[in-house]
């Protein structure tokens, strides 16, 4: 019996430990290894909608109003002439990567506007990918826009691309929406496959030698579980499709804290770039031993045990968890 095995997207895998979107998948050979150290699936690095219509109006239009800051690393960016040749070696990777891997190859499409390039999901598609993550990468920062302004615009992209391709689609979303079950619902009710919890917006820094507004990454710690977890553990229950943590995970026992909170798979980027394919393994060795000594027969076993619902004090997703962590904190002399 496989103790570790999922399922995600209609898909049955051998391990949640899959690895999101990031530059490891632009290496069609590091994918292979990922692939021999347990990967049961691989998420590409992102397609941007600006490496397909960097010159479109209403994209404009979004990002004067909106930030200037992108849900990976500048640096991967192409500059505006290798536009289309980006696009197009995006198409030409997931072609590669299913000849070289047998494990089910998502790809990922990121944007904030509602346009032609959604299209663009129909040719991934006919390239071969075995499903969508969507990651609508969107900060409102004009003061017209309502919050039913923002979730309708995340409904428009995914209802452009359910209308172009049949492959399972998962969302990626942020943390920021209020009555996020609701709009999780709302999703659910207009065709997605999956949720993936949650895109971690890249904070702007300033540089106070060159004066000016400046990026970094700050890569994930395993703290970084606890949002994905607290909401996790919310909807585990209440909705019927595959639900994905992303942000933080890094050991054995945040895949655990997870699995319990409900999620059907860990992604994970930063563990993987700081310790190479071969971290696989050991997670997957680390959560064997953990089972073992808990008596865990699989991972099925306890998805969602420590969900909102089947915990004993609901509070402690909610507000009962701030009161009684204000009332036993020490200050120290």
């Amino acid at each position: 019996m496989n103790r570790l095995k999922t399922k995600y997207l209609g898909f049955e895998l051998d391990s949640p430990l899959v690895p999101s979107a990031s530059p490891l998948s632009r290496d069609v050979d590091t994918v292979k290894r990922l692939e021999d150290a347990g990967a049961p699936a691989i998420v590409m690095y992102s397609l941007f909608e600006e490496e397909i219509h960097h010159e479109d109006a209403e994209l404009e239009h979004y990002l004067t109003n909106g930030s200037h800051s992108y849900a990976e690393a500048m640096s991967y960016f192409p500059e505006p002439v290798e536009t289309l040749e980006g696009a197009e070696k995006y198409i030409t990777q997931i072609q590669l990567l299913k000849k070289a891997v047998e494990i089910p190859v998502i790809a990922s499409l990121n944007g904030v506007s509602v346009s032609g390039w959604m299209q663009y999901a129909k040719k991934i598609e006919d390239a071969g990918a075995d499903a969508l993550e969507l990651n609508v990468y969107y900060i409102p920062t004009d003061q017209s826009m309502s919050g039913t302004d923002v979730k309708n615009l995340y409904v428009e992209c995914l209802q452009e691309v359910k209308k172009h391709c049949r492959i399972p689609v998962a969302m990626k979303i942020s943390p920021y929406f209020s009555a996020l079950p609701s709009f999780a619902k709302r999703l659910q009710d207009e065709g997605a496959d999956g949720l993936v919890m949650f895109n971690r917006f890249y904070q702007p820094d300033i540089d106070l030698e060159k004066l000016e507004v400046s990026t970094r990454i700050n890569l994930s710690t395993s703290d970084h579980i606890r949002l994905p977890l607290r909401w996790i553990a919310v909807l585990r229950g209440q909705l019927q499709l595959s639900l994905g943590a992303s942000s933080g995970v890094h050991t054995a026992k945040d895949v655990l804290k997870l699995t319990m909170a409900g999620a059907d798979v860990t992604m994970m980027a930063t563990a993987l770039l700081q310790n190479g394919p071969k971290h696989l393994k050991k997670i997957r060795k680390k959560l064997i031993e953990w089972m073992d000594e808990n008596e865990y027969e699989s991972l099925e076993q306890m998805r969602g045990s420590m969900s909102m619902q089947n915990v004993s004090d609901m509070g402690a997703f909610m507000r009962g968890n701030y009161i009684k962590m204000l009332r036993e904190f020490k200050v120290h002399a």
